[in-house]
Order: C-alpha cells, then sequence, then structure tokens
C-alpha cells in the first residue's frame, strides 16, 4: 500500500515538472538596442549571459544589476524573447562643462579640486550628489553653515550637458557663545581663554577661531583637560560638549559640561629603578613635584623628561620611566611612583640617513654631535636634531634610535624630507628713518646640495639704497669653519642730518667658527672706497673738510656669545658680543674701533617680558689724519627714542649739521607686556626706557661747535603687531634729560612687509 502511494506521488511531480523543464530555454542571441557612444560589444562584455546560457529570471535581474553598476546608463532593460535576450539601455549624457555661479569667497579652482565631475565624464546624478555633498562640507570648514548649493542640469545635443553649481555662500556662521556648566573653581571667562576656540568679537577680524570647527572643538576638550590637570584636578572629566546652530544659520551656540572633581596634593615622591647600581635619589631633582606641591600633570611630564634625558645621557638609550598616580581620594592627597625599567648602557653602531635627495650625506651628518662608537647620549642626539633642523633645509627632520646587532647597541636613524631652499621676495614698507621702501631679495641656501649659501639683495628707499651680493660656505674644508664673501654698494643721503651725501663700494671677507657650544667668533677683511659728495653751500666746515674719495681697508673680529630661547622673539636667556676694528693695511683711513655690549631678557610672568640691552664702543686715529664723518659713530633714532636719527651728540649750532662722536654709550630697559587681545593677534604693548650719550670730535676748534657727553635719558610706550603684512612698531619717546642742542622725535613709526 506504501509502495503504490511513492509511486502515485513520482507520477504526480513528473507531470507537473515535465511541462516546465520542456519550455525552459537558452540564449540563443543577445542583441543591443539604443547605443550611442558606448559600442554594442562594449555592452556585452559588461553583460553577465553570454550564448548557451539558460534563461531564467534571477539570470536577467542580474545583467540588469550588471549593466546599472557600470554608471554608464540611465536607464536599461532586459528581456528574452525565444531564446533571444534584448538589452534596451538609454546612455548618462557626457559632462561638456562644470562651472560654478555665485561663488566669491571661494574660488573655482579651490571647489573645482573638491569635486569629482569634470568635462568628457559620464554624468550620473549620484556622483553629483556626493559632489554637492562635498561642497557643503568645504563650505561648512570654512565657516559659512547657511551656505545653499543648486545642481543645475543644461542640456546640450549629443547628449550632452553643462552642470552648473548655483551658490549662494551666505554669511560667515561665527561662534555666538561658549558656555560652561558645572565649572565652580573657574568662571567662564578663565576656561574660555583656555580652548583654542573663541566668540565672535570685532578684534577677531585676523583670525578664524571664533568661526565653528568640529576638529577644534575635539582640541578644546584637550585643552581643558590639560588645564585642570595642570592644577591639580586629576578626576576632571568632560561629560559632554555640544553646539547648536541659531535657525538662520548665522550663528553657533558651544556648550560643555564639565566635573571638576576634587583638587589633590602630592603627598610623596618616589622613584622605584630597576638599573643596577643606579642611585634613584641622584635623579630627584630632576622631578619638578614635591611633597605638599598641588598636583600637576604637565610636571609629571617634564619630570619624565628630565629623567629620561639624564638616563640618555648616561647612555641608557632606551629607558623606560612610567609613573604610577595612586589617589586617596578623602586625604585629597596622591602618592607618584616613578618607575624606571632595567635597560644596558648603550653605545652607537650606525647612524643612517634616509630621506636626501639632493643635499649630501656630509652636510647631515656634520650636524650629529655623535659618531659610529661613542657612548650614546640623549642631550646630543636633541641638540643633533634641533641642528638638522635649524639648517633650513628639510620640512621635516625625524631622529630616533633603534635597537643595535646586540642589546648594548643601538642605531640612529634620521630621516628627513625636503623642501624648497630657494628664496625670492618682493617687499614694501615705510620708516620714519628711511621713508617708503621696496626690496627685492633672491637667495639659495643649499646650493647644489652642499649647504652653501649665495644671495643677492637690493633695497630702494627714499634716504638710501644698498645692492648686496653675498656667499658663504658653511664648512669651509670640511670643518666647523663659515667663510665666504660680500660685494656691496651703498648710497645714502645724509642731507637733512649732515648736509652731505654718502656713497661705499666694496667687499669683504670673512670666516667664522664656534669656539664653544654658544660662543662664536667672526673674521673679516673689508676694503671700500667711501665718498662723500653733494656737500650743501652752507654745510659745516667739518663736513666741507671730508669731501671726496678715500679707501678704507680694515681688519675685524666679532665674538657673539648668544644663549636664548628664541633669536627673532627671544624671551628668555642672554647675549653678548665684543667687536673690534683695525683700519689702515693700505687705504686712507687709519684707525681704531671697539663695542662691546650685551642683552638679558627674563620671563616676568605669561605674555610679559623684561628685557635690558647695553652697549658702549669708542673709535680712535693712530695716524696723521682724524677720524672722519663716515667712520664716527651717530646716536638717536633706533637706538635711542625720543631723539631723532643723529639726533644727539656733537653738533655745529652754525648750519646745524650732526656731526657724530668718536665715543658712545646706550642702554635699553624695556618691559613687554600683553594688552588683553588674544595671544594669535600678535599685538603686544611696550614700556622702555633709554639712555644714551655720544660725544668727543677731534679737530674741535670752531666757536660754533657743540659737544657734550652728558646723559640723555627717555622714556615711552610702544606697540607692536606681529601682522600677516609684516612687523609693524609704533613708539611714543619723551625726552627726560637733554641738551638744548638735541633734535626731539616723539613719534616713531615703522612697517614692513615681504611677499
Amino acid at each position: 500500500m506504501r509502495l503504490n502511494k511513492v509511486l502515485l506521488l513520482g507520477s504526480a511531480l513528473s507531470i507537473i515538472l515535465t511541462p516546465a523543464l520542456a519550455n525552459a530555454a537558452t540564449v540563443t542571441g543577445i542583441q543591443v538596442l539604443g547605443s550611442e557612444r558606448v559600442e554594442p560589444t562594449t555592452v556585452l562584455t559588461y553583460l553577465s549571459l553570454k550564448r548557451g546560457d539558460e534563461i531564467t529570471q534571477e539570470a536577467l535581474d542580474e545583467a540588469l544589476k550588471s549593466l546599472f553598476a557600470t554608471g554608464l546608463f540611465a536607464d536599461v532593460q532586459v528581456s528574452a524573447t525565444n531564446g533571444v535576450v534584448t538589452v534596451h539601455i538609454t546612455e548618462n549624457p557626457i559632462i561638456n562643462e562644470v562651472a560654478f555661479e555665485g561663488n566669491k569667497e571661494l574660488e573655482d579652482d579651490k571647489l573645482q579640486g573638491e569635486i569629482q565631475a569634470r568635462p568628457r565624464q559620464v554624468f550620473t546624478r549620484a556622483s553629483v550628489q556626493n559632489d554637492v555633498a562635498r561642497l557643503y562640507d568645504v563650505y561648512q570648514r570654512n565657516g559659512r553653515f547657511s551656505a545653499d548649493i543648486q545642481p543645475k542640469i543644461i542640456k546640450l545635443d549629443q547628449n550632452r550637458v553643462n552642470l552648473v553649481f548655483e551658490i549662494t555662500e551666505g554669511p560667515l556662521t561665527e561662534i555666538e557663545s561658549i558656555r560652561f556648566i558645572g565649572n565652580h573653581r573657574y568662571d567662564d571667562d578663565t576656561l574660555r581663554s583656555v580652548v583654542a576656540s573663541k566668540e565672535a568679537h570685532w578684534y577677531n577680524i585676523l583670525s578664524s577661531n571664533d568661526r565653528f570647527d568640529e576638529d577644534r572643538l575635539a582640541y578644546d576638550q584637550e585643552l581643558l583637560r590639560q588645564f585642570y590637570l595642570k592644577e591639580g584636578y586629576a578626576d576632571f572629566r568632560i561629560i559632554s560638549a555640544s553646539s547648536e546652530l541659531s535657525q538662520d544659520k548665522t550663528k553657533f551656540f558651544v556648550t560643555m559640561q564639565v566635573e571638576e572633581g576634587n583638587r589633590y596634593k602630592v603627598a610623596d615622591v618616589r622613584i622605584n629603578s630597576q638599573i643596577r647600581n643606579l642611585d634613584p635619589t641622584k635623579l630627584l631633582p630632576d622631578i619638578a613635584l614635591r611633597k605638599g606641591d598641588w598636583y600637576n600633570a604637565n610636571k609629571i611630564k617634564t619630570s619624565i623628561d628630565k629623567v629620561t634625558k639624564t638616563l640618555g645621557d648616561m647612555q641608557y638609550a632606551f629607558v623606560n620611566v612610567v609613573p604610577d598616580v595612586n589617589r586617596n581620594k578623602d586625604a585629597g592627597t596622591i602618592d607618584l611612583v616613578f618607575n624606571i625599567n632595567e635597560t644596558p648602557r648603550v653605545y652607537v653602531e650606525r647612524i643612517n640617513i634616509d630621506g636626501n635627495v639632493r643635499t649630501l650625506d656630509k652636510v647631515i651628518r656634520r650636524q650629529v654631535e655623535l659618531v659610529e662608537g661613542d657612548p650614546f647620549n640623549r642631550s646630543l642626539l636633541a641638540k643633533s636634531e634641533q641642528e638638522i633642523k635649524d639648517l633650513g633645509y628639510f620640512s621635516k627632520v625625524n631622529v630616533k634610535t633603534l635597537p643595535g646587532s646586540t642589546p648594548d647597541k643601538t642605531v640612529i636613524d634620521v630621516n628627513v624630507e625636503e623642501q624648497s631652499t630657494g628664496e625670492v621676495s618682493l617687499g614694501a614698507g615705510f620708516s620714519t628713518a628711511d621713508g617708503p621702501l621696496a626690496d627685492f631679495h633672491i637667495r639659495e641656501k643649499n646650493l647644489l646640495g652642499k649647504g652653501q649659501d649665495l644671495g643677492f639683495s637690493a633695497t630702494v628707499a627714499g634716504a638710501r639704497t644698498e645692492f648686496d651680493i653675498s656667499f658663504t660656505e658653511p664648512y669651509f674644508l670640511d670643518r666647523d669653519l663659515a667663510a665666504g664673501f660680500d660685494l656691496f654698494h651703498t648710497t645714502k643721503d645724509q642731507q637733512d642730518e649732515s648736509s652731505f651725501d654718502q656713497k661705499r663700494t666694496g667687499g669683504s671677507l670673512r670666516m667664522g667658527y664656534p669656539l664653544s657650544e654658544n660662543l662664536r667668533q667672526t673674521w673679516k677683511y673689508r676694503i671700500e672706497a667711501n665718498e662723500i659728495d653733494n656737500v650743501d653751500a652752507n654745510a659745516s666746515r667739518y663736513v666741507k673738510d671730508q669731501e671726496g674719495s678715500r679707501m678704507t681697508s680694515a681688519v675685524s673680529q666679532r665674538l657673539d656669545y648668544v644663549d636664548v630661547d628664541s633669536k627673532l622673539y627671544p624671551t628668555d636667556g642672554y647675549s653678548a658680543w665684543l667687536e673690534t676694528e683695525v683700519a689702515g693695511l693700505g687705504g686712507d683711513a687709519e684707525y681704531l674701533l671697539g663695542k662691546i655690549g650685551g642683552g638679558y631678557y627674563y620671563p616676568v610672568a605669561d605674555g610679559w617680558v623684561l628685557s635690558t640691552v647695553a652697549e658702549t664702543g669708542i673709535v680712535a686715529s693712530y695716524g696723521d689724519t682724524d677720524v672722519k664723518i663716515n667712520e664716527r659713530f651717530f646716536l638717536g633714532g633706533t637706538n635711542l627714542r625720543g631723539f631723532e636719527k643723529a639726533g644727539v651728540g656733537p653738533r655745529d649750532l652754525a648750519t646745524d649739521d650732526s656731526l657724530g662722536g668718536n665715543q658712545f654709550y646706550r642702554g635699553t630697559v624695556e618691559l613687554k607686556f600683553p594688552v588683553g587681545l588674544p595671544d594669535d593677534m600678535g599685538v603686544a604693548g611696550h614700556a622702555f626706557t633709554d639712555i644714551g650719550s655720544l660725544w668727543g670730535i677731534d679737530d674741535a676748534t670752531t666757536a660754533s661747535l657743540v659737544d657734550k657727553s652728558s646723559l640723555r635719558m627717555s622714556a615711552g610706550l610702544g606697540l607692536s603687531w606681529r601682522s600677516p603684512m609684516g612687523p609693524v612698531r609704533i613708539d611714543l619717546a619723551k625726552p627726560i634729560l637733554k641738551e638744548d642742542f638735541d633734535v626731539d622725535q616723539i613719534f616713531r613709526f615703522s612697517f614692513g612687509t615681504q611677499f
């Protein structure tokens, strides 16, 4: 009975399936309809069907998906009749031109570089949508969240289109307010000064920090965290940071919710060293925190750096210093333990130089203070990295240590990324000393990859013109010996001060070398033709007597000691110099000259720097001729504010000509201070006092000549701005001590730029 049921079921299935199998068909042919640019053979290569394949609905659907995936077609239809598959396509148009309309703040080139659409590419709606999203992102990064972008399609013949992005840029979307929730120890104003984002104010016109930026908001949270950890709040955390855009999309409201936690004091500081025969107490001076101090995460990092540096100087190259911070919340204290892992003493096995294509290996290697076989020294390694950076040849310098062939050896790997070392600049500016000025400068700092420096400069100003050519070989004879030469031609208008014009043409040979890490000596031989001409008919007889040409042949030396944190804008450290010169090795001039001076910079507080500068000098003739006017010192203007250039010193009252002097001294005490504007604006105030005197002139026999060595003093206020166009400085100074014949100058202004 059961067997009969099975036979009956099998018969029924065969009756049902046989017609279906009988109607199943295979592909006997494929035809493509609607193709214009795309060849039918190309369509067939994208098709997943071929002759002999079985025709099913799944196969037809797969063919449809394959053709749509190419992005070449706006519409595709696939059908099958009697074994013949028909593919009917409607091709996507080709982009003829991409244009932008309404954009003023962002140029076409910038926008074009951000999108994918290009002429002669296939147009698809998906790609245009992606481009629109990208353009929105660009405008938001530039602070314009209210921008509106509408893509427009202009149809042309031959299935081509012009793609136009119609843009309404809208106003800048600025940060209206930055608020904090949960802060009890520090008010909102204090925390706003910590974060990088700023509220929109009129004085932020040169800064973009008042524009909302998601990345900057994340950075702000890190700045807040670092600030609180520095102040002892070890449990500080940010609960949330949100930004709300106004309905008109012109303002952002930023809110940060914080939890300050408790403030901790340091209860104990210990060093746990695993290095054999190392006394941990010798490292305690490197720890910046002491028992009873408020906890400070920055000082912990500083301590780790100092301990690592000290151990590195002791040849422990791969030492690892890990701090343990143990909190006692009930007592409000923290125990600090600095754990030092064991490591052997290390020697330099090899120094690798990588990444330099143009610069010779030896130019980089000679800046490295270590050589193969030396005991490893982390301080010298850090100094080497800084000296390579100071060359100015590389955009990136990365010096790292790698394990050597044995545990007591290390490999120093120096990787650099070269940058352009050629400079071409045009400049324009104005100063009260020289009037309007323009300059041209061209320089190659790494000539032929050898580190040589070749430059030419020209300056044309209302009161002077200068032309200079200079060349320097920094490692002459493969030694730390800087040798070079200079050629110059200068004209100077001294009519207002001394009723004459001056021309100088000549050259010099120089050589400099280090005497120690911070002390450097430079020797120079100079020969020049000096001409005093165009002397006013009513000039002083001291000027008329020196009209004409003379030759100067002189040898000089200069000692410079520099130990400051920045050569451009020093805030800490000091410098000193000693310069001597003797003329008379040929030529007409016979004199001895000496100058000595120094400067000191002390950071009084954050943004407050007290500086002092002092200098004195003397020049004297040792031959039959007197010291000439072009060889004397002049005082006033830049080096003694409150007085005009050459406004102090010997003067012929009959003609009011300044004659210069053989001896001088000057000094400055200045306090630089913030003026309440954001630091990134680069604006600072200055309060200063200048002192000085200039006296001494040979052949002082004329009754109208006045020559007094009395002290002159001035005091004043100044304002400086490191503007995007160059440094700007305004000084207002009032003489306090002066002589009746001195010439005052209350206001001084200087401005310069390069572009």
